[in-house]
Formats: C-alpha cells, structure tokens, sequence
C-alpha cells in the first residue's frame, strides 16, 4: 500500500548478508517526502571533486550521496553524521529499494 504522498511504504526483507529476516527496523518512521538535493550525482562528490558509483537519497531530508562502492562513502557518513536520518532509498533508474544503515536491513516497497 503506499503512502498519500505517492511515495511507497517499506518492509523489511533481509538482513546485511541478504537473508531473509523477520527483524524489524525502528526507523522506518524517519521516511519523508523528500526532493533530491541535486540530479547531478552526489552533492558532496560534486562540492570536492570526487567521483562515485551509485546514488542514494536520504528519506529524511533528500540529500543525495554515493554509496558505499564509492570512494567516499558520503551516504552512509551523512547517515552516521545526522541523526535520525538512517534510511535512504536507491537513486538510481529502475532501482526500488531502500537500506536502513543504522539496522542493517533491505528495505522494499510494500505493494
């Protein structure tokens, strides 16, 4: 079911591994209707001159960072550095899911 905004309510389907779990994330309340702080790559990449690989949007707040394949790892830092904004969603085309790296949990859209 999704959310008024148009934006999908998640549930968890695996832990850090990829197993299924029945864990669940204290998070999820953190989800916002975000907008992208940039649509140009990762806000702090482009500040410094640095380069990533994929995207992520933070639910809270919409900024956008790289992920943890790239060499600065500036989406899990702005989830560390932030407090309460542990959920970001995947920022790139055709991609549908999010993470919550304060559980350590996949998130997917509930249908």
């Amino acid at each position: 079911m999704s959310e008024p905004t148009g934006r999908p309510a998640w549930q968890v389907t695996a832990d850090v591994e990829g197993r299924p779990t029945e864990r669940a994330c204290a998070h999820l309340g953190e989800a916002r209707e975000v907008a992208p702080s940039t649509t140009e790559g990762c806000e702090d990449c482009l500040r410094t001159g640095g380069t990533w690989v994929h995207l992520r949007e933070c639910l809270t707040c919409g900024h956008i960072g790289c992920c943890d394949s790239s060499p600065n790892r500036h989406a899990a830092g702005h989830a560390r550095a932030e407090s309460g904004h542990d959920l970001a969603r995947s920022f790139e085309p055709g991609e549908d899911w999010a993470w919550c790296y304060a559980d350590q949990l996949l998130l997917l859209p509930t249908r």
